[in-house]
């Protein structure tokens, strides 16, 4: 049991790894989305009296997407990170229940061994402080280890885009459409 609980153990660290690493890399991602619609909203204006003619900064505009997409994450990698700690998460869940199955048998034994020994009227305190201490022990074990299956965690909310005033430049809060 204590080889299956590290084990547990090492494989939420691995989760949670994962967690901060597609977290960095969906800030990453919003950042440049953030970016890439301001230089949409931007488009061809260029500046009156500027010396670059008004098609010259989308050019330019794209060949700096261009070099900076080397640094990005495809969407294949995304979704296979996703896939791989799915796979990890679904991993870790039966192994959770099938330790929670372990427990309840063993409970049974300690039971029947906790009835067959403590069947004298004299020890009957003595029991019911023992059974209401494994019961205790049991709803903290069931507490701490109940998960709950949710698949689509990051989609069930909308994420709040970092908008910015047009005439005062400063951050508005909207929900993205969709």
């Amino acid at each position: 049991d204590e080889e299956l609980l590290k084990s547990i153990q090492a494989t939420v660290v691995r989760v949670e790894g994962d967690c901060e690493q597609l977290s960095y890399i969906t800030g990453s991602l919003r950042d440049d989305h953030h970016q890439h619609q301001k230089d949409i909203e931007v488009g061809g204006w260029t500046p009156r009296g500027s010396e670059h003619p008004p098609g010259t900064l989308r050019v330019e505009t794209a060949r700096v997407d261009k070099a900076a997409l080397g640094s990005k994450v495809s969407c294949a990698h995304f979704d296979a990170s996703m896939e791989r700690l799915e796979e990890r998460i679904q991993d870790l869940l039966r192994r959770v229940l099938g330790q929670e199955q372990r427990w309840q048998e063993a409970q049974q034994r300690f039971n029947d061994a906790l009835d067959f020994k403590l069947d004298r009227l004299e020890l009957r305190p003595f029991q019911k402080q023992l059974e209401d201490t494994w019961a205790r022990i049991i709803k903290d074990l069931k507490d701490e280890l109940s998960v709950k299956i949710d698949d689509a965690a990051g989609i069930k909310q909308q994420l709040l885009v970092p908008y910015k005033c047009l005439s005062c430049d400063r951050h508005l809060n909207m929900q993205v459409p969709g």
